[in-house]
């Protein structure tokens, strides 16, 4: 950043200007002045939205063991020589819930494990359901959580979730997360071209890492972000699709392309299947209206998937949400390599009336699904979690890195409202006809695609021209009377 210095006057003489200019009119500095004072802006106004989401983010990538630990009683038990019957296992929970319906079952995936039957409540909010533990091998009652979405999300990670998305303020809030994911793609890419603009115009060699001072700040914040480059595009580009405005541009793409996940459909009438989405956001179906009253079925359905494509440990078994449609199982297991097929079933025939085979999604959707597993930590295990706490660390050390710099290089002490010049204002409109004009057409196609960020973006230029017109109010010499 450059310092804001006063014009001289009678009194005050300027020292001579030694630096490169870096906003010639017509040469290729126009871009990076302007580049500078975007990623200036973008750091010093989103840094804070951006240092929040790496704190949250990173304390919701250790949140698997979290759980394990403090849901130790309701997730475990000791392993019995032979389960019962997954039909008995829900009959106990829909006692234990006064006769109410289940909306999904996900049996035991071990033989340590315990069985979940989720059911709706209407004093939940939206995605979550009342959740039993049922022990597979005696039928006990083991707990009664409320989890989250599709994912099963047991309560202190569903508040750490929430922290991250909205800072549990709800859909108000998912405003800042939206605003980091926009902004964090685009300032780790502009501070690429900056870094190594940098280094290719260097007119002399210079250790490769300064000693002391700004000049360290900023080799460290340029080689870390060079570093981690790759990691911040993926969280920015998969956070994005949990996102509300972006997220709905993302969807409808991925639709207008092909890419959304294949789904079975559940009629049975022979109906095309349709397409699903793949956050664990998504929850269950909605309650049944009784086409799954007799429990026995839940055995049946089991053993048709089993003997079809369903091969995973973790699967879910949804009755029918209405009369006329099928039961469907599918595959919850989000770990390499987990798949995600399903299956349509009709019980009372005895047979599969739709399928869903993983091998055969398209590789967008594949790579959707390992996507969203990754950002949450899910995708390798452990060595998953320590690359987003890496992460996490590394974002939440640049912006601080960043407030540093602009520290050290802010402008003439004692000015209670200026924020700094990175670069000469004016050298944007100053450029090449072409290159502006190609600039502020990528920015338009950025900002209607993501708009927070185009708005924000907006609100950075209305910023900088506020702050230039009131500098130039206080130059101008007071009229002699």
């Amino acid at each position: 950043m450059t310092a804001l210095t006063d014009p001289p006057t009678s009194t005050q003489t300027a020292p001579p200007d030694t630096r490169p200019s870096s906003a010639e009119p017509n040469g290729r500095g126009w871009f990076r002045a302007f580049l500078l004072r975007v990623h200036f802006y973008a750091g010093i106004l989103a840094g804070p939205f951006l240092l929040i989401a790496a704190l949250t983010g990173g304390f919701y990538a250790i949140t698997p063991q979290l759980e394990q630990a403090v849901y130790a009683k309701e997730l475990h038990v000791p392993a019995a020589a032979r389960a019962l019957p997954l039909s008995v296992q829900v009959q106990a929970a829909v006692k234990a819930a006064g006769g109410a319906t289940p909306v999904t079952v996900r049996p035991a995936p071990g033989p340590e494990d315990t069985t979940r039957v989720l059911f709706t409540d209407p004093s939940l909010g939206e995605s979550e359901y009342r959740t039993l533990f049922v022990d597979p091998g005696t039928g006990t009652i083991r707990g009664d959580l409320t989890t989250y979405g599709g994912s099963g999300a047991l309560p202190m990670r569903t508040w750490i979730s929430n922290l991250h998305r909205s800072l549990n303020l709800g859909e108000p809030g998912r405003i800042y997360s939206e605003l980091a994911a926009s902004w964090l793609g685009v300032v780790a890419l502009g501070g690429l071209v900056l870094w190594i603009d940098r280094i290719r115009t260097r007119k002399r060699p210079k250790k490769a890492r300064p000693a002391s001072g700004r000049a360290r700040t900023l080799w460290l914040h340029g080689t870390t972000g060079t570093i981690l480059l790759a990691g911040f595009v993926f969280l920015s580009a998969s956070g994005l699709t949990w996102s509300t405005h972006a997220g709905a541009n993302i969807t409808t793409l991925r639709s207008d392309l092909g890419w959304l996940t294949p789904a079975v459909s559940t009629s049975l009438n022979g109906q095309p299947a349709g397409q699903a989405g793949d956050h664990s956001g998504h929850g269950p179906a909605p309650a049944p209206t009784g086409a799954a009253a007799d429990l026995t079925l839940y055995d049946t359905v089991e053993r048709l998937a089993r003997a079809d494509i369903i091969t995973a440990p973790m699967i879910d078994i949804k009755p029918p949400a209405t009369a006329g449609t099928a039961w469907t199982v599918t595959e919850a297991g989000r770990e390499w390599p987990a798949t995600a097929s399903a299956v349509a079933i009709d019980p009372a025939a005895g047979k599969i009336t739709s399928r869903a085979d993983f091998d055969d999604f398209s590789f967008a959707a594949k790579l959707t699904r390992w996507a969203v597993a990754a950002h949450m930590g899910l995708l390798f295990g452990l060595p998953n979690q320590l690359l987003l706490l890496a992460l996490a660390a590394g974002l939440a050390a640049m912006v601080i890195w960043g407030y540093v710099m602009w520290w050290k290089r802010r402008p003439t002490r004692g000015r209670t409202w200026a924020v700094g010049r990175p670069a000469p204002r004016g050298a944007f409109i100053r450029g090449p006809w072409a290159g502006v004009l190609a600039a502020i057409t990528v920015m338009v196609i950025l900002g209607l695609f993501l708009p927070l960020l185009g708005w924000s973006l907006l609100g950075f230029i209305l910023l900088d021209a506020a702050i230039a017109a009131a500098k130039r109010r206080r130059r101008e010499p007071a009229p002699l009377r």
